[in-house]
């Protein structure tokens, strides 16, 4: 049975987890405070410093790096791939190195497993799996009413992906064989197409594509914000922030927090429940998009992330719009660290291959 490692690096954490195969051993978050990271100009100056909290992580739960079997860690922002799981190679780590593609802390994942690697001295395999970046969408999805301005696919591709095989194998099938539409609903909401394997079309939860979320004022109308861009009102930082950051259910009701927003309509909060409802209506319009783009052809639609666990209000709203298209199925959550474990599992089994990165940009 592989010992897996597993490592999700966040802006201040650095989440880990080990497997003995499917079984979680131990699952440990490293809290990083504001003035230890203050030392580091750059992400990839952080790399030593939490690389030795990993180490002392392995060796209190009794599992010391020469123990360690396969490493895993979260994909960063890499040129636009094909979804799958990929070995940890050179292009790799020059591209997350030098942020030719954008800086965000999973860009550690990749770079902290090829350290953790070194430090081992062992040839143990070292992977990372469906990264944001996945871009498996049809030239036709990619573009928009300009040419200067292209669709970009970035989404929760690892959560997405894992959801649709867990729920392909509930009705007996492979993810491969399967029409599938996917709502991720946390912090950011994505809602992706998924055909035979593939996500041929995706709204950018990033960029501000989509219905708006907690956080995010997603797809805004664009007359609108010219003229809040150019009103002087706002820095382009502060538009940033309106856009992601400041958007969605925090303009509206001033949390991010859906289980404070569920409090306040149990409360009688008018304004919180029809923002609350307008979220959920947007959800469903762009679910429906992506079933148009599956031309009706529909096995589940799955439900998914933390939202997912709102059974009073979400889940009711959702359903009574989209259960005419297709069965639902609901995977509260978004176990990264168990998506990523299994990545590499099924490489090692040889039911997927790992594919190379190659750094030349599509």
């Amino acid at each position: 049975m592989p010992i897996v490692l597993v490592i999700n690096p966040g802006s201040t954490s650095t989440k880990l987890a080990l497997f003995n195969d499917r079984e979680l051993i131990r699952e440990h978050t490293i809290r990083h405070q504001p003035e230890e990271l203050a030392q580091f100009n750059t992400l990839y100056e952080q790399r030593l410093f939490r690389k030795r909290l990993i180490v002392e992580f392995l060796q209190s739960s009794g599992y010391p790096l020469d123990g360690i079997d396969m490493i895993v860690g979260r994909g960063g922002m890499l040129k636009p791939l094909q979804g799958g799981t990929y070995h940890v190679n050179d292009s790799m780590i020059e591209d997350l190195k030098t942020a030719r593609y954008g800086e965000h802390a999973s860009n550690l994942g990749a770079i902290l497993a090829r350290e953790l690697l070194s430090e081992s001295g062992r040839d143990i395999p070292i992977f990372i799996a469906d990264p944001v970046v996945v871009d498996e969408m049809e030239p036709l999805a990619k573009y928009s009413g300009h040419p200067d301005f292209k669709r970009r696919s970035i989404f929760h591709a690892l959560n997405q992906k894992a959801v649709a095989r867990q729920v392909a194998a509930r009705y007996g099938k492979r993810y491969e064989e399967m029409n599938l539409v996917v709502i991720h609903m946390g912090g950011g909401i994505s809602i992706g197409a998924h055909r035979k394997g593939k996500v041929i079309d995706v709204n950018n939860a990033l960029d501000g594509d989509g219905p708006f979320s907690p956080e995010r004022s997603g797809t805004l109308p664009l007359t609108g914000l010219i003229k809040l861009c150019f009103s002087g009102t706002y820095t382009k930082d502060e538009m940033k922030k309106l856009i992601k950051g400041r958007g969605g259910l925090m303009a509206h009701t001033g949390t991010t927090d859906c289980q404070k927003v569920q409090t306040y309509i149990r409360q009688g909060d008018q304004n919180s429940k029809m923002a609350y409802r307008a979220m959920a209506y947007q959800i469903i319009k762009w679910a429906g998009k992506m079933a148009a783009v599956l031309r009706g052809e529909v096995d589940s639609i799955i439900i998914t992330g933390g939202i997912a666990y709102d059974k009073n209000f979400m889940i009711p709203w959702l359903t009574e719009k989209l259960s005419f298209i297709a069965p639902i199925d609901i995977v509260p959550g978004g176990n990264e660290e168990l998506a990523l474990a299994m990545a590499g599992l099924r490489v090692i089994e040889g039911s997927e291959e790992a594919r190379e990165y190659d750094g030349i940009s599509r």
